[in-house]
């Protein structure tokens, strides 16, 4: 599983990071989670709010701080 989140380095983008990791590590997922900043990569999946989650290549979600527990449901 491939993880991104998208943002130029914001609060709710550092914060969205730190739940993704503690949501992969708490499920005990193999994935590996990158954060994107350059803001032509984030660019291409045409999100116009950041901060974003893509899983696989597909933007799941937009200019929302997901919980712990809603990425874990987008994670399972």
């Amino acid at each position: 599983m491939n993880i991104k989140i998208l943002g130029t380095g914001c609060k709710k983008c550092q914060e969205l990071e730190k739940n993704t990791r503690i949501a992969v590590e708490e499920l005990q997922l193999e994935a590996q989670v990158e954060k994107v900043e350059d803001i032509k990569e984030i660019m291409k999946y045409k999100v116009m709010s950041t901060p974003a989650l893509v899983i696989d290549e597909k933007v799941v979600s937009t200019g929302k701080l997901l919980t712990v527990n809603e990425l874990k449901s987008a994670l399972a």
